[in-house]
């Protein structure tokens, strides 16, 4: 069928419905005989009369309500079915794939999510806790949340935190034997609890320092290696050794006095936890969505 069958049926259905010539030509945004000439080449078309004509009614030939019957309600299904779409396009649905740090995770898209997914329920997101600079594209993930320093420049980069400090924490017993450090270099007579990172072949994260303008970066040595922020955490609290972790993640436990922090003098402000994806992804509604939600409004 060929766009002027279909235009000239839609006519067709709007006069047998209406069963009168100007009410149907004016539902139809046209004039009363631009309306009977689509009729009668319809007609012409097909070689069947489908409407009988007269000065006070109009009503549909045996041919014409046969069509009438079985084409009308098909329409009115692709109707529907284009409204059904429509109604997608204004509630977002389908599946988001994030990769984010432990401490990410849990700070900043669990209380994102908490806002959204209730009201969403066709809005899926998987989160993958990863430690490394994830390529997004390799790895079929839509997006992924790092501080903003490590965001390559060909990515599109949304705040999603304010900026960030490290903290190199450990409980109150550990130091009941031991002198609290007064300089990175004093980590190197400390137990340290060491994170594994899976890039650059699997090797320990090297702790970095930063004080008027001098930057430092030690390698810290200890009885346990973890590959989880989370186990860092339960080590020193633990009193198993000296953790180096973000500054939000040790708070509550800082304030409590479960945990003891050094060298903060050390531990400047860096850019906070940035959102990004490749600049020629087209997001979807839902990822729109999400992205709005976790964004960072904060000054």
């Amino acid at each position: 069928m060929n766009r002027d069958d279909a235009s000239d049926l839609l006519a067709f259905l709007a006069v047998a419905r209406e069963r009168n010539f100007t009410r149907a030509a004016a539902k139809l945004g046209m004039t009363q005989s631009a309306l009977s000439q689509i009729i009668r080449n319809l007609e012409e078309r097909i070689g069947v009369r489908l409407l009988n004509r007269t000065t006070r009614s109009v009503t549909p030939t045996q041919a014409g309500d046969r069509l009438f019957l079985n084409i009308g309600p098909k329409f009115s299904d692709m109707d529907a079915e284009l409204a059904a779409l429509t109604e997608l396009r204004e509630k977002p649905a389908g599946t988001v794939r994030l990769t984010a740090t432990e401490y990410a995770a849990t700070e900043i898209v669990l209380p994102a999510l908490g806002k959204i997914l209730p009201k969403f329920p066709d809005i899926h997101v998987e989160v993958i806790i990863d430690y490394g600079l994830t390529n997004i594209v390799a790895q079929q993930v839509d997006a992924g949340i790092r501080p903003g320093e490590l965001v390559a420049k060909d990515m599109i980069a949304v705040r999603v935190s304010p900026d960030l400090r490290m903290a190199v924490v450990g409980s109150p017993s550990y130091f009941t034997e031991r002198k609290r450090p007064k300089a990175p270099q004093d980590l190197m007579r400390h137990n340290c609890l060491n994170l594994r990172l899976p890039t650059h072949g699997g090797s320990l994260y090297a702790w970095e320092f930063e004080k008027n303008g001098r930057e430092l970066n030690v390698r810290v040595e200890g009885q346990l290696v973890f590959n989880s922020a989370g186990l860092l955490l339960e080590g020193a609290l633990k009193g198993l050794g000296l953790a180096f972790l973000t500054e939000g993640h040790v708070q509550p436990y800082l304030s409590r006095g479960e945990l003891v922090r050094v060298l903060s003098d050390w531990c400047p402000p860096f850019s906070g936890y940035h959102l990004y994806y490749p600049s020629r992804r087209q997001p979807s509604p839902a990822f729109s969505l999400l992205v709005e939600a976790l964004r960072y409004h904060g000054q």
